[in-house]
């Protein structure tokens, strides 16, 4: 379920002043905004809805955060979702972003913070515009690994891939630096746009979840190879060979 991208904002929020602050300040930054109080509900609404991003609360009745974004991710690979949550320990923000989160922001937050982090995210996720697609080849095709960069889609022996978007990400960044070695906290601080610093475990999940899908046999890959104890490169082309 890839649909449309909208301008509408889905707020799942159980706190009633939360919620109204949320949808208060997104209807100034003029999205349409709809919002649910529990996690079934929120679930419901995010699969049957459009929604360019999902603002969702981690401890919610029915049922909790992680379990909808996980059901959300597996139906929809391109929406975006920023957890909101008093949860503040590591792990649970690396549990959050191996569920397919985009972004993880704790309560108490800032009004702007959140559009600061919402902005950063609709940056990185929109189209460029045409001018700066023009500077910049609109596929890379490296043997029989296909990255159509402006459709957001790879494909690998002619088979389409479903990647969800920080996949995708990671896949370009590493395939328009062929050779070049990424240490997890240059991974995580493209990717994710600020400092994530205490997150790495989720770029090695990242990156394990791409080769199962784009490597023939992902115990030996031929695109993203680790350089142990630094990071991951992606293959230069003489070693494609």
């Amino acid at each position: 379920m890839n649909g449309p991208v909208s301008n509408r904002v889905l707020v799942v929020e159980d706190d009633p002043d939360i919620a109204r602050l949320l949808m208060l300040h997104l209807r100034d930054l003029g999205y349409e905004v709809d919002h649910c109080s529990d996690g079934q509900s929120g679930l419901e609404q995010a699969l049957n809805g459009s929604y360019e991003l999902i603002i969702l609360d981690l401890m919610l009745p029915k049922m909790d955060g992680y379990e909808v974004c996980k059901r959300i991710r597996k139906h929809n690979t391109l929406v975006l979702i920023l957890i909101l949550t008093l949860k503040s320990e590591v792990s649970d923000k690396i549990l959050g972003l191996e569920l397919g989160a985009d972004d993880y922001l704790t309560k108490p937050f800032s009004i702007q913070e959140l559009q600061a982090r919402i902005n950063a995210l609709f940056r990185r996720s929109r189209p460029a515009t045409t001018s700066a697609r023009t500077k910049e080849p609109t596929q890379i095709r490296i043997k029989d690994l296909l990255i159509e960069i402006s459709k957001r889609k790879v494909k690998v022996a002619g088979r389409e891939v479903e990647l969800t978007r920080k996949e995708f990400d990671l896949l370009l960044f590493l395939a328009r630096n062929p050779g070049r070695v990424h240490s997890r906290d240059d991974l995580l601080n493209w990717v994710w746009g600020y400092n994530s610093t205490g997150y790495e475990h989720t770029i090695d999940t990242h990156i394990n979840r791409l080769r199962s899908k784009i490597e023939s046999n992902p115990a030996t890959p031929k695109f993203i190879l680790t350089v142990w104890g630094v990071g991951y490169r992606f293959a230069e082309s003489v070693e494609l060979k």
